[in-house]
């Protein structure tokens, strides 16, 4: 059996200014890839350039999720955990 993952093992990718690109969604990819969860943090920034609130990041949260091909595990103020299952049904 295997335990929790624990907070260093989670990686932590940042949206800011520019929103989400093409370069994000490949790095969260190889993220996913690699690790099957990673925490996605809203900064200021891309809030304030996109318009993101309270009442809409669960929108953001979906989004990602749909074009990552992962699940929304937790959104908790403006940081997003996504993950996405191996083949064999559990995380990598």
């Amino acid at each position: 059996m295997r335990a929790a993952k624990t907070e260093e093992e989670i990686v932590v990718v940042r949206v800011g200014k520019s929103g989400v690109t093409e370069g994000l969604l490949f790095e969260l990819d190889n993220v996913l890839r690699a690790r099957g969860l990673v925490k996605v943090k809203l900064l200021k920034n891309f809030r304030d350039a996109y318009g993101v609130e309270s009442g809409n990041k669960d929108e953001v949260a979906a989004e990602l999720a749909k074009a990552l091909g992962a699940e929304v595990v937790e959104t908790r103020g403006y940081t997003i955990v996504l993950r996405r299952r191996t083949a064999r049904g559990g995380v990598k």
